[in-house]
């Protein structure tokens, strides 16, 4: 198994669509800064909040598995014990990674992502290892 320093490069340069589950259209959160962020740096962004219409200039889907487009990154801004419903639909949708931000911790999760063949990062901020890379 690739250690994960390896994982976060391979993911963050080789996959560019991302859904993020549980984004926000609040600025100052980090579900709604990191995507941005992310936006910024040339990645698609799809937004994924049963509470929204528009997040980031960006149509949002209510639930992941309303995505008709390839996903590459399922980044994770929603607790921990959601964490494997919602690897569950990635595996559904044929993502190659989930990505659980700082704080969020799901072994379950991470076992069934692998099981699936999808690279799985957690407790980890997509935006600080943007910027560290």
């Amino acid at each position: 198994m690739e250690d994960e320093k390896d994982l976060v490069e391979k993911i963050l340069s080789g996959y560019h669509v991302i859904a993020v589950v549980g984004c926000s259209r609040e600025e100052g959160k980090p579900s709604h800064d990191v995507p941005a962020y992310m936006q910024s740096k040339g990645y698609k962004i799809i937004p994924v909040n049963p509470f929204a219409d528009v997040i980031l200039g960006e149509k949002v889907y209510k639930k992941l598995t309303d995505i008709k487009e390839p996903v590459d990154v399922v980044d994770v801004f929603r607790p921990g014990p959601e964490a494997t419903a919602i690897t569950n639909d990635a595996v559904a949708i044929h993502a190659k990674a989930v990505w659980l931000q700082e704080g969020i911790f799901n072994e379950e999760a991470k076992a069934l992502a692998e099981k699936n063949g999808m690279l799985f990062i957690m407790d980890r901020c997509m935006m600080k290892e943007h910027r560290r890379l």
